[in-house]
């Protein structure tokens, strides 16, 4: 009988994390590219922390979500 180390997640809860990394890194770089002064345009202001806020709850549902093949 191996003792394999067996890590916090699984595969499913990693791949969810990456897309969330992925969406939260969109967000930062939607507020970028605002036209407006200090980034207070509609990209700025709105589209992208909803982008951002997205991100987070993707993160959290990656933490939280079983994974089926995981014990």
């Amino acid at each position: 009988m191996e003792n394999k180390p067996k890590l916090a997640f699984g595969r499913k809860n990693y791949v969810l994390m990456l897309a969330g990394i992925a969406v939260l890194a969109l967000g930062f770089i939607i507020m970028t590219m605002d036209d407006k002064q200090y980034g207070l345009g509609f990209m700025g202001i709105t589209l992208g922390p909803l982008i951002v806020l997205a991100g987070f709850v993707i993160e959290l549902f990656a933490i939280m979500a079983k994974d089926k093949n995981h014990e």
